[in-house]
């Protein structure tokens, strides 16, 4: 290994609780090859950020914090890969599409989910049955008891994430 007094602040990190680490993640996952693949995406981010971590006070709460935030992440996209293809499993086996396009939409649907996820939840419900579901706003509204004008507030909402993260 390394001495520990010319290793690095990362590398002290790592060295101090990667073991502590795994066993957490270990403890929600229930599979150790997953917590090895996120205590290593754990660390990546580490390496990646501009945060001096050796002056942390508590660097297991700091490492628990990116790995939630991985953690729930990995759970959003399950989700969202859960929902698609239940979606295409009730569809005719003709219009099934490729390997390619499930993934492209697959991105697509994260990307999207990533920039609403900052927005109300009925918010989020709203522009999905407009832009997913192709219903109208008045459709829209009548199936939620809302009013046009509601709807339209929430998609201006939603539209206008939408834009700004085009020019971020």
């Amino acid at each position: 290994m390394f001495n520990d007094s010319t290793a690095s602040p990362v590398e002290q990190l790592y060295t101090r609780h990667r073991t502590w680490l795994r066993g957490w993640l270990h403890r929600r996952l229930g599979h150790r090859a997953d917590a090895e693949d996120l205590a290593h995406d754990t660390f990546v981010r580490v390496l990646c950020s501009r945060q001096d971590v050796g002056e942390l006070r508590q660097p297991m709460a700091f490492l628990a914090k990116i790995a939630n935030d991985l953690l729930i992440n990995r759970w959003r996209r399950q989700a969202i890969e859960r929902a698609y293809l239940e979606a295409l499993a009730a569809r005719p086996e003709a219009l099934e599409p490729s390997p390619e396009e499930r993934l492209l939409t697959i991105e697509t649907l994260l990307q999207l989910d990533s920039l609403l996820v900052g927005l109300s939840m009925p918010v989020r419900r709203i522009f999905f049955l407009s832009q997913l579901d192709g219903l109208t706003y008045p459709q829209i509204a009548a199936q939620l008891h809302l009013s046009v004008a509601q709807v339209q507030r929430a998609m201006g909402k939603a539209f206008s994430v939408c834009y700004a993260s085009r020019f971020e």
